[in-house]
């Protein structure tokens, strides 16, 4: 029986810019790329850039709002959700377990201090009902 050794598919097509010039595939996609970073709206710089850090302080807003602590954004009124609090900070005591060993000092110090304060806060809000 014949082994199969597979094949390669190399995309040499060319691919002509404005000026006429001819460019592959790879580069066209490249510099359209490019492009676009170049026509995102303004407004977009406003986020700040994504890291463990602002994830972790975007879960524990989420709690916050789930605890009534925070009115809900759309609604702009403060609701208490417990069951989706609690799931929450299950989550995020999920990504402190999965992640140890490979955060910054400053990471497993933000996380620790906010699983403390969440669970608290947790306690007080199921205590009052």
């Amino acid at each position: 029986m014949a082994e199969d050794k597979g094949f390669t598919v190399i995309d040499k097509r060319g691919v002509s810019s404005d000026d006429g010039e001819k460019k592959t595939a790879e580069e066209g996609t490249k510099e359209q790329a490019q492009e676009s970073q170049k026509q995102t709206p303004a407004d977009e710089s406003i986020f700040a850039e994504l890291t463990f850090s602002t994830l972790i302080l975007s879960l524990s807003t989420s709690v916050l709002v789930s605890l009534g602590e925070l009115p809900d954004p759309l609604k702009n009124e403060k609701t208490k959700n417990l069951p989706l609090a609690k799931q929450t900070i299950g989550i995020i005591e999920m990504l402190k377990e999965k992640t140890q060993g490979n955060l910054t000092e400053e990471e497993d110090r933000l996380i620790s201090n906010l699983l403390f304060d969440l669970r608290l806060k947790y306690v007080q809000a199921a205590k009052q009902g």
